[in-house]
Protein backbone atom coordinates (compact mmCIF):
# COMPACT_ATOMS: atom_id res chain seq x y z
CA UNK A 1 0.00 0.00 0.00
CA UNK A 2 3.09 2.67 0.96
CA UNK A 3 4.90 2.07 -2.37
CA UNK A 4 1.45 2.70 -4.44
CA UNK A 5 0.77 5.50 -2.55
CA UNK A 6 4.54 7.18 -3.22
CA UNK A 7 3.61 5.86 -6.72
CA UNK A 8 0.84 7.75 -7.10
CA UNK A 9 2.35 10.92 -5.38
CA UNK A 10 5.14 11.01 -7.80
CA UNK A 11 2.61 10.82 -11.24
CA UNK A 12 0.45 13.39 -9.08
CA UNK A 13 3.40 16.00 -8.20
CA UNK A 14 4.71 15.86 -12.02
CA UNK A 15 0.99 16.31 -13.00
CA UNK A 16 0.24 19.03 -10.64
CA UNK A 17 3.28 20.72 -11.63
CA UNK A 18 2.90 20.69 -15.37
CA UNK A 19 -0.63 21.35 -14.84
CA UNK A 20 0.37 24.91 -13.35
CA UNK A 21 3.11 25.57 -15.83
CA UNK A 22 0.96 24.40 -18.85
CA UNK A 23 -1.69 26.73 -17.47
CA UNK A 24 0.74 29.86 -16.59
CA UNK A 25 2.24 29.67 -20.51
CA UNK A 26 -1.41 29.53 -22.16
CA UNK A 27 -2.92 32.18 -20.28
CA UNK A 28 0.16 34.47 -20.45
CA UNK A 29 0.58 33.95 -24.21
CA UNK A 30 -2.99 33.34 -25.11
CA UNK A 31 -5.41 35.99 -22.98
CA UNK A 32 -8.77 35.15 -23.37
CA UNK A 33 -12.14 36.36 -21.59
CA UNK A 34 -12.17 32.88 -20.15
CA UNK A 35 -9.59 30.66 -18.69
CA UNK A 36 -8.18 29.14 -21.40
CA UNK A 37 -5.12 27.17 -19.58
CA UNK A 38 -7.33 25.32 -18.15
CA UNK A 39 -9.55 24.50 -20.38
CA UNK A 40 -6.56 23.56 -22.61
CA UNK A 41 -5.34 21.67 -19.79
CA UNK A 42 -8.48 19.64 -18.91
CA UNK A 43 -9.46 18.93 -22.75
CA UNK A 44 -5.41 18.02 -23.35
CA UNK A 45 -6.04 15.75 -19.52
CA UNK A 46 -8.98 14.43 -21.33
CA UNK A 47 -6.93 13.13 -24.46
CA UNK A 48 -4.11 11.91 -22.71
CA UNK A 49 -6.15 9.44 -19.78
CA UNK A 50 -8.30 8.23 -22.99
CA UNK A 51 -5.18 7.46 -24.46
CA UNK A 52 -3.30 5.47 -21.65
CA UNK A 53 -6.80 3.60 -21.19
CA UNK A 54 -7.02 2.65 -24.28
CA UNK A 55 -2.79 2.07 -24.61
CA UNK A 56 -2.85 -0.19 -21.26
CA UNK A 57 -6.17 -2.00 -22.42
CA UNK A 58 -4.91 -2.49 -26.14
CA UNK A 59 -1.16 -3.51 -24.75
CA UNK A 60 -2.65 -5.87 -22.23
CA UNK A 61 -0.35 -3.87 -19.93
CA UNK A 62 -1.57 -5.01 -16.30
CA UNK A 63 1.14 -3.70 -14.00
CA UNK A 64 -1.17 -1.89 -11.47
CA UNK A 65 2.05 0.56 -10.92
CA UNK A 66 2.17 1.94 -14.64
CA UNK A 67 -1.51 2.58 -14.28
CA UNK A 68 -1.29 3.98 -10.96
CA UNK A 69 1.65 6.08 -11.88
CA UNK A 70 0.32 7.62 -15.33
CA UNK A 71 -3.29 7.26 -14.71
CA UNK A 72 -4.04 8.16 -10.61
CA UNK A 73 -1.30 9.67 -9.96
CA UNK A 74 -0.09 12.17 -13.40
CA UNK A 75 -3.95 12.43 -14.98
CA UNK A 76 -4.93 12.86 -11.52
CA UNK A 77 -2.40 15.60 -10.40
CA UNK A 78 -2.61 17.24 -14.48
CA UNK A 79 -6.70 17.40 -14.05
CA UNK A 80 -9.44 15.61 -12.21
CA UNK A 81 -11.89 16.92 -15.29
CA UNK A 82 -9.94 14.03 -17.58
CA UNK A 83 -11.31 11.31 -14.51
CA UNK A 84 -14.59 12.95 -14.26
CA UNK A 85 -14.68 12.60 -18.44
CA UNK A 86 -13.87 8.86 -18.52
CA UNK A 87 -16.03 8.10 -15.73
CA UNK A 88 -19.37 9.48 -17.98
CA UNK A 89 -17.85 7.98 -20.75
CA UNK A 90 -17.95 4.64 -19.45
CA UNK A 91 -20.86 5.11 -18.04
CA UNK A 92 -22.67 6.51 -21.55
CA UNK A 93 -20.71 3.30 -22.90
CA UNK A 94 -22.02 0.87 -20.85
CA UNK A 95 -25.88 2.79 -21.54
CA UNK A 96 -26.26 4.29 -17.91
CA UNK A 97 -27.34 7.42 -19.55
CA UNK A 98 -29.38 8.67 -16.57
CA UNK A 99 -26.71 8.16 -14.17
CA UNK A 100 -24.33 9.82 -16.96
CA UNK A 101 -26.19 12.88 -16.69
CA UNK A 102 -27.33 13.14 -12.78
CA UNK A 103 -22.93 12.61 -11.76
CA UNK A 104 -22.52 15.56 -14.70
CA UNK A 105 -25.18 17.69 -13.50
CA UNK A 106 -24.63 17.48 -9.96
CA UNK A 107 -20.91 17.49 -9.87
CA UNK A 108 -21.32 20.61 -12.10
CA UNK A 109 -24.34 22.33 -9.66
CA UNK A 110 -22.78 20.83 -6.36
CA UNK A 111 -19.40 22.08 -6.99
CA UNK A 112 -20.59 25.42 -7.58
CA UNK A 113 -22.85 25.23 -4.80
CA UNK A 114 -20.01 24.41 -2.63
CA UNK A 115 -17.71 27.21 -3.83
CA UNK A 116 -19.95 29.85 -2.92
CA UNK A 117 -20.48 27.85 0.41
CA UNK A 118 -16.50 27.71 1.11
CA UNK A 119 -16.19 31.83 -0.11
CA UNK A 120 -19.57 32.48 2.41
CA UNK A 121 -18.08 30.63 5.01
CA UNK A 122 -14.24 32.41 5.08
CA UNK A 123 -16.26 35.89 4.89
CA UNK A 124 -18.01 34.81 7.84
CA UNK A 125 -14.71 33.82 9.89
CA UNK A 126 -12.54 36.10 8.28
Amino acid sequence: MIKEVFIIGIGGAVGSILRYTTGQYIAKHFPHAIPTGTLLVNIIGCLLIGFLIGFFDKQQIINAHWKLLLITGFCGGFTTFSTFAAENYNLITNNQIPQALLYIGLSVILGLLAVWAGLSISRLIA
